[in-house]
């Protein structure tokens, strides 16, 4: 099975605070798990714009994100307009990212 698989089968855990977040080269290896289009901004988050061919479609990708976020109990910022989402994510409790964090993106992958 390769990495990218393993992500999105992985669950996220709650980040109850008193962790640093993740740098370096431990970000370097959870990015290259991601499908293409995710982008680290000044090692504190994640973001990956999605295009649809419609705001319908938009919208209902939109919904399985929200779904998903409320299952895994990590949630994502999320701009919707027409044909596009962009989805923004970090730990909030520790101001930067977490592997939940890369979770999350695979797993909007699979639903995308």
């Amino acid at each position: 099975m390769n990495q990218k698989c393993e992500l999105s089968e992985k669950s996220c855990v709650p980040c109850r605070g008193g962790v640093p977040p993740l740098k370096g080269q431990k970000l370097s290896e959870l990015h290259a798990q991601l499908k293409e289009g995710w982008k680290i901004v000044k090692e504190h988050h994640l973001e990956k714009e999605y295009l649809f061919p419609d705001f319908k479609t938009a919208l209902v990708f939109t919904e399985k994100v929200g779904n998903l976020a409320e299952a895994e109990g990590h949630h994502p910022d999320i701009y919707l307009a027409y044909g596009k989402v962009k989805i923004t994510l970090w730990t909030h409790k520790i101001d930067g990212l977490t592997e939940s964090d890369f979770i999350l993106a695979a797993k909007c992958d699979v639903l995308a």
